[in-house]
C-alpha cells in the first residue's frame, strides 16, 4: 500500500491529465469551429449538426472536469 504522499501525488497526476483532456475536448470541440466560423472558414459541417456536435465537446470536457474533482475529493491527509 503505497503512502499517502504517493497516493496523492498519483491522483494529482490523473487529475491534471483528465483536465487537460477536458481542456482540449472544449477547445477543439467549440473553440475552434467558433473561430473557423467567424473567418468564414468551411466546415464538414453546418447549421444546427455543427451546434449540437459542439454541444456535446462541451459537455463531454465539463463531464471530465466534474471527474477531476471527484479525484481531487479522495486525497488523504
Amino acid at each position: 500500500m503505497p503512502s499517502d504522499l504517493v497516493f496523492n501525488e498519483r491522483a494529482k497526476y490523473l487529475a491534471t491529465f483528465i483536465n487537460t483532456v477536458a481542456a482540449a475536448s472544449v477547445a477543439a470541440g467549440v473553440i475552434a469551429p467558433l473561430v473557423a466560423f467567424s473567418y468564414g472558414v468551411p466546415g464538414p459541417i453546418g447549421g444546427a449538426l455543427a451546434i449540437v456536435v459542439s454541444l456535446a465537446w462541451l459537455c463531454c470536457g465539463a463531464v471530465l472536469h466534474l471527474l477531476v474533482r471527484a479525484v481531487l475529493g479522495r486525497l488523504r491527509e
